[in-house]
């Protein structure tokens, strides 16, 4: 079943009897809320900018940002980018923020049939990066997971090289963590405020939630991660390709922790973390798109409780 609520913001639920999912085109095109049938959230997002039912608290305008990562209004939930990221050249992408692919208005479609109801949202077309982005939903009749396909069109005159970013954000304020199909392969990425730990537990890495701002890349993932909180596991299936390059050294499968400090980090552009949050990144390779290519990536998420 496919819901359009128009408000502020305008809000797409798609659900069967398993899952809800709540989505807003306006906000970066992003999926903001996540339940199953007993009504538990599993995504992260700012309660303080947003409602249950995903409408702005009193006195919160949006707008499309560019900026610094302090200037970042991180809504929260599941979203796309391109990577690799960074601020030193025009061959890395600037944010968040971003006026176009992160903040910016997406365009909806909607479609039910055979027992398939399916969500497409289209990205403006970025001339910064020179794509456009597209994000498609897929919910089955009876189902506890959904399919999330992600493409990046190049719209521009001129050749681009990205791979696509999927960025989750789950709670961290509790017992859980991550678990990354593969070896143990582990890259340190960044450290706000140290490197995130992890251990080996059979044939993935472990990474617990913890007290830290930092980040880890995973150049071994074999194509799944599952994280787990609050008595629910949240797992992404993916393809990965063994023999292409991935952007951050590699990584197919990054893992971020952040936390609440005394004050922002000046050395991350005055991040402020807002709460104890981890996300969840899947990448596919990079890729180079002439005018008018297009790249997709896959992703199967299922969501269980515990005891299945």
């Amino acid at each position: 079943m496919i819901e359009l609520r128009d408000g502020a913001p305008t809000v797409v639920w798609l659900s069967n009897d398993r899952l809800r999912l709540g989505i807003v085109p306006e906000l970066g095109g992003r999926l903001l809320s996540l339940s199953r049938q007993d009504g538990r959230e599993l995504l992260w997002r700012d309660e303080n900018l947003l409602t249950d039912e995903l409408r702005f608290r009193d006195g919160h305008v949006h707008r499309p940002v560019a900026g610094s990562l302090g200037d970042w209004v991180n809504y929260g939930g599941d979203k796309t980018w391109p990577a690799p990221q960074g601020w030193e050249s025009r061959d890395q992408w600037a944010g968040p923020p971003d006026p176009v692919l992160d903040s910016g208005a997406y365009a909806v479609t909607t479609d039910v049939r055979d027992g398939l109801a399916t969500v497409t949202l289209t990205s403006g077309d970025d001339p910064r990066t020179g794509l456009r982005l597209r994000r498609r939903f897929e919910l089955r009749d009876g189902g506890d997971g959904y399919r999330l396909t992600l493409s990046a069109l190049n719209t521009s005159g001129r050749s681009v090289r990205w791979a696509l970013w999927n960025v989750t954000q789950l709670a961290a304020d509790g017992e859980g963590g991550t678990l990354v199909g593969g070896p143990e392969r582990v890259t340190r990425l960044l450290a706000g405020t140290g490197y995130p730990r992890w251990e080996q537990r059979g044939d993935a890495t472990y990474v617990p939630h913890q007290e830290v701002v930092g980040k880890l890349g995973f150049p071994a993932a074999t194509g799944w991660l599952s994280h787990t909180g609050d008595d629910t596991t949240l797992t992404q299936r993916f393809a990965v390709d063994p023999g292409a390059e991935y952007p951050d050294r590699g990584s197919r499968v990054e893992v971020w922790l952040e936390c609440p400090l005394p004050e922002p980090l000046a050395e991350l552009g005055g991040l402020n973390p807002p709460a104890r949050i981890v996300e969840c990144e899947v990448l596919g390779p990079l890729t180079t798109l002439r005018p008018g290519e297009e790249t997709t990536l896959s992703i199967d998420v299922e969501v269980r409780p515990c005891a299945d």
